[in-house]
């Protein structure tokens, strides 16, 4: 994926974090092109909305209205988008493990014709620590700079 062709950053978050996180160090990131949201171009756009709880089928109807919106309001393409699985759902950390539907998830996103997928966001040093000394779990597939 050219991050530099990204027109829009799609964020799902897991809908049962979400009741305790703002999503405030994933927008930052995403503002401030670190983590996993390095490299993408300026006039990147950003939206997150939760996966609609286990077992993830809310991502369905809710890309679906993305895309809609899309097509009736810009020019972007959906090769010029990027899906992000937030970092709470691809990860062990501290509200839970990694979320058991991410594979389903992933389907679900690739038959809403959305190809560029992307594990991870945004990662705290206290995270990244605690992975390192093996209290959290580590995932091959997750992308932090």
């Amino acid at each position: 994926m050219d991050k530099q062709a990204i027109k829009y950053a799609v964020v799902i978050q897991c809908d049962h974090t979400m009741k305790r996180c703002s999503g405030f160090a994933c927008s930052e990131a995403f503002f401030g092109k670190s983590a996993g949201f390095s490299g993408y171009g300026e006039g990147t756009k950003y939206i997150t909305f939760s996966c609609g709880g286990c077992n993830g089928a809310g991502v369905a109807a809710r890309l679906e209205h993305f895309e809609m919106k899309l097509r009736k309001l810009t020019d972007i393409q959906k090769a010029e988008v990027a899906v992000h699985l937030a970092t709470c759902m691809v990860t062990d950390n501290r509200h839970h493990d990694r979320c058991p539907y991410v594979d389903y998830i992933k389907e679900i996103i690739r038959k809403n014709g959305f190809e560029n997928i992307v594990e991870g966001t945004y990662q705290s040093q206290a995270s990244r620590k605690l992975r390192e000394e093996g209290v959290y779990k580590k995932y091959d597939s997750v992308a932090f700079d």
